[in-house]
């Protein structure tokens, strides 16, 4: 049985991971900062600590030999990002570093989640575009991109666009739920609308994870929607889904809403390649039901 240690599962996507991966004949492992979140039910040994800490990361690896380890935890809030560089890059790099050299001695299969915001701005990227991050999330993750192409051929590198999904208790929210959550209290919400983005269904990233895992596909793929979308457009489409106020939802541009940190107005990744090697047939967003 492959042993798969996941990081980040206390996050949006390692959480999601976990249970999808649960249902494959996967042996599971997790790193969590603390108590693994909402997995009762699920066999998995987690071990609390930090991904920072190169000692801790030698030993649960030492500990595991996992056959693949999937790294989702990353500090993954631009502003964040851009305020607080030294822990970004410690959390980000330095975490991804600790976890290649601990792998080499197992020749573990390392799936490495990235993003869509190393490209920049620009239409229809591919994987072999060149890269040209616009703020210091997208640089600390294109750097810890390098650092797994240099050191190992046994790689797999995603880069998921804006995911969305379902909430699970405890963990933090999508977009999707911000949303509901404030037109439900009547409450009147800016959203950007000339920033555009290929929404990934967090669901649709886990299948091509395990897809990844199951075949052991190495390279770089893009893992996003097929539809083009701003964020106000998503809004106005779950809105009339669940059938609450989209009077209350206000479309503003970059020069309305002024953000810390810069972002690609069009940003669109192209899905061909993960579409013919993963099988990879991601949803429509408006398709997305937010009840099930």
């Amino acid at each position: 049985m492959m042993k798969v240690l996941i990081t980040g599962t206390n996050g949006f996507l390692g959480n999601h991971l976990l249970s999808y991966l649960a249902k494959f004949d996967f042996q599971l492992y997790s790193i969590t900062r603390s108590a693994l979140i909402n997995h009762q039910k699920i066999e998995v040994q987690s071990f609390i600590g930090d991904i920072t800490n190169k000692m801790f990361i030698e030993e649960v690896v030492q500990n595991i030999k996992p056959h693949a380890i999937v790294h989702c935890a990353a500090m993954s809030k631009p502003d964040d990002c851009e305020n607080n560089k030294e822990l970004c890059w410690q959390t980000n790099v330095l975490s991804t570093q600790h976890l290649i050299e601990a792998s080499l001695a197992f020749h573990s299969h390392v799936v490495f989640c990235s993003t869509d915001f190393v490209y920049g701005e620009g239409e229809n990227h591919t994987e072999e575009d060149a890269c040209n991050p616009l703020n210091y999330y997208a640089q600390s993750k294109l750097a810890a991109e390098k650092i797994v192409k240099k050191a190992t051929k046994n790689y797999t590198i995603i880069r998921p666009v804006f995911m969305y999904g379902h909430e699970i208790v405890g963990v933090r929210k999508s977009f999707v739920q911000w949303v509901k959550e404030s037109l439900e209290q009547n409450k009147n919400i800016k959203v950007v609308n000339d920033q555009f983005r290929t929404p990934t269904y967090v669901i649709d990233v886990c299948s091509a994870i395990q897809t990844i895992l199951s075949n052991n596909k190495t390279g770089t793929y893009n893992i996003a929607g097929s539809e083009i979308l701003t964020p106000y457009q998503m809004a106005i489409i779950l809105a009339k889904q669940l059938d609450l106020d989209e009077n209350l939802i206000k479309p503003v541009t970059e020069n309305d809403f002024k953000e810390p940190v810069q972002r690609a107005k069009r940003s669109i990744a192209n899905i061909d390649k993960a579409k013919l090697n993963l099988g990879f047939n991601p949803i429509d967003f408006s398709k997305f039901n937010f009840y099930s």
